[in-house]
């Protein structure tokens, strides 16, 4: 099997950008299990509050919010995987807002700053281009 054969084939760059999205988060999903030292990191004003249990649990959010986007990069064109992809990425920067801004356990000069930024650009884009993709 071919690397072009594993790449999204539906039009433009938003199907290659959900896998890519979703292959990271398995790496971040497998870090968690593994380590605090990453997570702790994204929650870098109280780094003392990541557990074992509570990156467990990040873990599992992660893998979800990856296979749901892994279905969105092959089926970009289905409206409910459409909008549960979007879903995703809007409790994704809801989670982190509210870390930085309500709760102050994590700062946009940290790791935190990578999943704002992703989950932004993603709904930004996938907002942009919902009629695109989504022929109702």
């Amino acid at each position: 099997m071919a690397l072009a054969d594993i790449i999204p084939q539906a039009a433009g760059w938003l199907p290659k950008w959900q896998l890519v999205v979703a292959v990271m988060a398995v790496f971040n999903t497998v870090q968690n299990f593994m380590t605090l030292k990453f997570t702790r990191r994204v929650y870098s004003i109280a780094p003392q509050t990541v557990t074992a249990l509570q990156a467990r649990t990040f873990a599992i959010w992660t893998l979800t919010s990856a296979a749901i986007r892994l279905y969105a990069a092959y089926n970009i064109d289905n409206k409910v995987i459409y909008d549960l992809a979007l879903l995703s990425y809007l409790f994704a920067f809801v989670h982190f807002g509210s870390e930085v801004l309500i709760f102050r356990t994590a700062s946009l000069k940290g790791a935190a700053i990578s999943p704002v930024i992703v989950s932004t650009v993603s709904m930004v884009w996938m907002i942009s281009q919902y009629d695109y993709y989504v022929r109702s």
